[in-house]
């Protein structure tokens, strides 16, 4: 990249400054603050020189790229966080693509936050800022910079358009993530968000009692408290050829064997998880286990059947209690 003669500039006259400049551009993929101009000895005319040819371009205030045509997103974060100046770094939706927790975007805006206080605004399209007074408590020691990872779920949860879908999302991420439970609780309780607090706060507990995925969480939600059916326990371990496998729901506390397995293959369907279930199935035929198979179709659209039939079967099996109805079963 410093190889382009576009990214020259005749008015650095000195070796060491020349390669001070080639190491900058490379570091931050072509883009550079006037800051880092002045402190090169490059003059606001040299930059309006550069700006006038068409050899450079404007990005953000006081931020510019050393070549023309579209940015890459390298250069759109670089941008991003020179704009918002030292104390930036990455945060929501980019710090989670950058932590490998979602795909990565096609478009900006990077976000960024910055401490309470700067005077950095948001430029959309390309950069969206926020402030945090929590500040110190969120930052990770990566490059680039970035939000820790469990702030970084909080922010992308927070910011989902619905309750559900920060629930759902929330959930999702620390699980899986594998990021330590107690971290985030301590993250909530020190920063709790403007919005979706008690919801996440609400997944939390229920991650605390054994649902890692957002189908285990709509389960326990939509179908177990919703129709007062006993609290299965979560998580159970099962002895299948010497090897410990974990069931999702089992209900052997309320007096029934019914084992109830939340099947999330539409999402990462593998033929060592085909295996592994059929291990299951078997094991749990040779054992006399009732069992029960739902996906994400059956629990979120129609989980007043998925109770019913869960019903069914418990008192089949011996539980004793009773099943109620809910506001959207006919």
């Amino acid at each position: 990249m410093s190889k382009n003669p576009k990214w020259s500039v005749q008015s650095i006259s000195t070796h060491e400054d020349r390669e001070r400049w080639r190491k900058l551009i490379d570091a931050q993929s072509g883009v550079v603050s006037t800051s880092q101009l002045a402190d090169l000895g490059v003059s606001r005319s040299a930059l309006r020189a550069q700006l006038a040819a068409q050899r450079w371009q404007r990005v953000l205030p006081a931020v510019y790229a050393v070549f023309t045509g579209p940015l890459p997103r390298s250069a759109l974060i670089s941008a991003a966080l020179l704009y918002g100046g030292p104390w930036a770094v990455l945060s929501h939706r980019t710090a989670a693509e950058e932590w490998g927790m979602l795909p990565i975007g096609a478009d900006p805006p990077v976000h960024i936050t910055v401490p309470y206080g700067c005077s950095a605004v948001s430029q959309p399209p390309i950069v969206q800022v926020h402030r945090s007074r929590a500040y110190k408590y969120l930052v990770a020691p990566s490059d680039p910079p970035r939000t820790n990872r469990e702030d970084t779920v909080i922010d992308v949860a927070a910011g989902e358009a619905s309750p559900e879908q920060a629930r759902n999302t929330f959930i999702q991420l620390v699980g899986s993530n594998r990021i330590p439970i107690s971290r985030v609780h301590d993250q909530l309780e020190r920063r709790p968000p403007f919005r979706h607090g008690k919801v996440l706060k609400n997944a939390l507990d229920m991650m605390l009692g054994g649902a890692v995925s957002a189908l285990e969480a709509e389960y326990l939600l939509q179908v177990e408290r919703a129709h007062c059916l006993p609290t299965g326990l979560r998580q159970v371990p099962f002895d299948v050829d010497g090897i410990v496998l974990w069931e999702d729901v089992a209900y052997d506390s309320a007096g029934a064997r019914l084992t109830v397995r939340l099947d999330g293959r539409e999402f990462h369907a593998t033929n060592r998880i085909a295996f592994r279930d059929r291990r299951r199935d078997n094991a749990a035929e040779l054992a006399g286990r009732a069992r029960l198979v739902y996906g994400w179709q059956e629990v979120h659209g129609a989980p007043c059947d998925v109770a019913a039939e869960v019903a069914e079967v418990l008192r089949r099996e011996g539980w004793r209690g009773r099943a109620e109805s809910c506001p959207r079963c006919g």
